[in-house]
């Protein structure tokens, strides 16, 4: 099959074509023009540069593919012009769906992210769980908007979607929030830990490629969702882990959690002046995802697609050394 995929130099993108290009199909990257593409040069991909802002680009690119992988997406936890988020999450995710309507694609794998669901009633959550009132980060509430764009050209137009929902991604090559606290802690720049019982649903990166890769090879699946994640970790049990793995002390002091709100407050504000991230990592949305975290049943896809979650620990042996 021919695949026209978005998002292809992040993190997941990265593993999801090292481990495309291991099967047939032929493979067609929407990159822009400054985004380093040598990865996906040697994968054998055809390189189609454009942006999800830019509808054309995508058209071209989707003429004469058969499916599409939606990764593209700002996943951020501050951004010096929030506005970024609504062009590329709402805005680019109705481009993309639009294009592969109007191109006749076959089927549309959308990647989401399991913090689209909040906090429901149920713990852990499942596919069929109602998503809480809050999406508690910018992040959330806009890739939350356009999955609901999805889900209603799905119903209204027939789109042919799938939508995938990882949950606390880790592994190798990761520059984002996630890899960025991993190094912080093991360059001992952190002066303290936070949140020690707040729990969050962690999954190896390969997992969730494996995922995307056998959702949409998967037969009758359209209008299917997975959640991706297994194991269920506190940051105490992640630090801890963190600790041995990297053979690094972690920061003695303990943040109580007023203390983390006050200063996160205070960092993004400086943040928004200065236009630069905020330090230690301390936005007010990455505070509030951190506290509030999320426990993800992904049994799903171990049913249904025949995954088998990798342990944690061994993620984190990949992204430290």
């Amino acid at each position: 099959m021919k695949i026209f995929i978005t998002g292809a130099t992040g993190f997941i993108g990265k593993h999801l074509i090292k481990r495309l290009s291991q099967t047939e199909h032929k493979l067609y990257c929407l990159v822009r023009k400054s985004s380093k593409v040598s990865a996906i040069e040697e994968s054998g991909a055809t390189l189609i540069i454009g942006n999800v802002t830019d509808k054309n680009s995508l058209r071209e690119g989707m003429k004469g593919c058969d499916w599409v992988i939606n990764l593209a997406n700002i996943y951020s936890f501050w951004e010096p012009n929030r506005q970024i988020f609504e062009e590329v999450n709402v805005g680019g995710t109705r481009n993309v769906m639009e294009c592969a309507l109007e191109t006749g694609i076959s089927k549309v794998v959308h990647v989401s992210t399991a913090g689209i669901y909040g906090k429901p009633k149920d713990c852990p959550f499942n596919e069929e769980s109602q998503v809480g009132p809050v999406r508690f980060c910018e992040y959330f509430k806009t890739k939350y908007e356009g999955d609901l764009i999805a889900w209603e050209l799905y119903e209204k137009k027939g789109l042919p979607l799938v939508m995938i929902y990882p949950s606390a991604v880790l592994g190798s090559g990761d520059t984002k929030a996630t890899g960025r606290y991993i190094k912080n802690l093991i360059n001992r720049s952190l002066p303290a830990t936070i949140f020690h019982d707040s729990v969050l649903t962690w999954v190896h990166v390969r997992d969730v490629a494996e995922a995307i890769v056998k959702a949409v090879e998967k037969e009758n699946n359209l209008g299917e969702k997975y959640l991706i994640g297994k194991q269920q970790l506190s940051f105490r049990e992640i630090n801890e882990m963190i600790r041995e793995v990297s053979g690094v002390s972690l920061p003695k002091i303990h943040l109580p959690e007023f203390m983390v709100f006050i200063n996160a407050r205070i960092l993004t504000w400086l943040a928004d002046i200065i236009k630069k991230p905020p330090l230690w990592e301390m936005s007010m949305d990455q505070m509030k995802v951190m506290k509030e975290g999320f426990c993800v049943d992904g049994s799903k896809v171990e049913r249904e697609l025949g995954i088998t979650y990798t342990p944690i620990r061994i993620a984190l042996e990949e992204a430290i050394v």
